[in-house]
């Protein structure tokens, strides 16, 4: 996401940058290309009108034309003035009523609210540590209930049975009985689309709203219909008490105009972002590191939960007890590194995290990609669990016929199997450097190049 307006912003304060002082005619020239880059992503014409406004009015000021580096204070001024379109704090789940919490979900048909039903039943019960029920209250699209069940087995969530010839209010009633009775921390209601907003379907769901009186309504929205997204969300927003919104797809959407638009025109906070097909691809929205990203900063504090979640602690904390004393690093630790990596998914999108890395070009996050992805991974997984016991611990037995026996079996080429093996020794190598003290000494020698200095990351 934000891909062509990250480019375009960042050529545009490269410009600015390259000032020895901010003038006026400096300022317009940059925020033309600004407004052009805004524009381009499909966000808003108010909400590109109002920000360029509000930045312009704060670069001439004396914040900016005053200080000793003007151009890295224009930087702070369009970071903050997106944080403040993009929602300024992050706005999670009310959680601050009589149990159960219900969440209405609301939306056009195709936007993704049985999907999004299933990923935020499975990230509530996960890190928020709650018990979830889900609903489907429609009961005209085919097979909605079915696929409702299906996603709701897929993520753990208790499914409640409803019918499509029941009433949708009388199934959104009798759930809510149901997930008292059963002392159900939240109720995620699904409920039913349309092609289109019409009144039929406004009348319907905010019948539903009244009867069941939920603590949230999400609006969920295609992100990858731009400014249509923004408008829709709207109309939405003016027939129901939405307390916010659901950008689905956003890992789909180059331009981003829909998050950009969104808050500003509804006037309620994106709460979520779906971030691609897995159940577990839902983030909560952080407007300050949505900016970050943006403008080419990267999102470290994302970058760091998603590898705390992903990766396996106890996993790692063996290994590094095992080198630390100076053990042999073996086939089966890489292997368990090799899963790991697995579990990391989509290495191009963690590199846009890290700063500075969004610049990196395509064909380089494709290499990357192609090195750590999931089906080269699976690749050296099946070649490692194709060896026997004898050869994962003695790799120099593999020679001529058991590299064609492995490579067999695996479903793989002799080439193949020498490269998980060449690259197996030079890790084998690297980890022996990093016995008893090396590590430490390493983590220094690290330190004065990551971001944040000597001391490291800036986390």
């Amino acid at each position: 996401m934000f891909d062509n307006l990250t480019d375009r912003l960042s050529k545009s304060i490269q410009k600015i940058r390259g000032q020895a002082n901010l003038t006026e005619e400096n300022v317009k020239e940059a925020l033309r290309e600004v407004r052009v880059a805004l524009l381009e992503a499909d966000v808003a014409l108010p909400v590109v009108k109002s920000f360029i406004d509000d930045v312009k009015e704060r670069a001439l000021g004396k914040e900016v034309m005053l200080s000793l580096k003007p151009a890295q204070v224009m930087v702070k001024v369009v970071q903050e003035e997106l944080i403040k379109v993009l929602g300024e704090a992050t706005a999670g789940i009310n959680f601050n009523a009589q149990p159960p919490v219900v969440i209405l979900m609301a939306g056009l048909q195709g936007a993704g609210k049985t999907t999004t039903t299933g990923k935020l039943a499975k990230y509530l019960q996960e890190r928020e540590n709650k018990k979830v029920m889900v609903v489907s209250a429609d009961v005209y699209r085919p097979a909605a209930i079915e696929q409702l069940q299906t996603v709701a087995e897929q993520v753990g969530a208790t499914w409640y049975p409803s019918s499509v010839i029941d009433d949708p209010i009388a199934i959104g009633m009798s759930a809510l009985q149901a997930a008292k009775k059963g002392y159900f921390d939240v109720l995620i209601v699904d409920t039913a689309g349309r092609l289109a907003v019409d009144e039929a379907m406004m009348k319907e769901i905010k019948s539903l709203q009244n009867s069941i009186n939920p603590t949230e309504t999400l609006f969920v929205v295609d992100a990858m219909t731009g400014q249509d997204a923004a408008n829709t969300a709207k109309a939405f927003a003016d027939a129901l008490d939405l307390t916010g919104v659901v950008l689905t797809k956003i890992d789909g959407d180059a331009r981003g105009g829909a998050a950009l638009s969104v808050k500003t025109i509804t006037g309620k906070p994106i709460k979520f972002q779906g971030v691609g097909e897995k159940m577990e691809a839902l983030e909560p929205f952080h407007p300050d590191r949505i900016a970050s990203s943006i403008l080419g900063m990267g999102d470290v504090l994302s970058l760091v939960e998603e590898v705390e979640r992903k990766i396996d602690k106890k996993e790692a904390e063996k290994l590094a007890k095992k080198v630390a004393k100076g053990d042999k690093f073996s086939l089966e630790d890489y292997q368990a590194q090799l899963l790991q990596m697995q579990n990391m998914g989509d290495m191009s999108a963690m590199l846009d995290k890290i700063p500075g890395m969004s610049n990196l070009s395509e064909n380089i996050k494709e290499q990357v990609n192609d090195q750590a992805s999931s089906k080269a991974t699976g690749r050296k997984i099946a070649i490692v669990n194709s060896m026997t016991i004898k050869e994962r611990r003695y790799p120099q037995l593999i020679k001529g016929s058991r590299k064609r026996r492995i490579a067999n079996g695996s479903g793989t080429s002799i080439q193949d199997v020498s490269k998980v093996l060449k690259e197996f020794s030079q890790m084998q190598k690297m980890m022996r450097k990093l016995k008893g003290k090396g590590m430490m000494k390493m983590m220094q020698k690290l330190g004065g190049k990551l971001p944040g200095g000597p001391g490291g990351m800036p986390f």
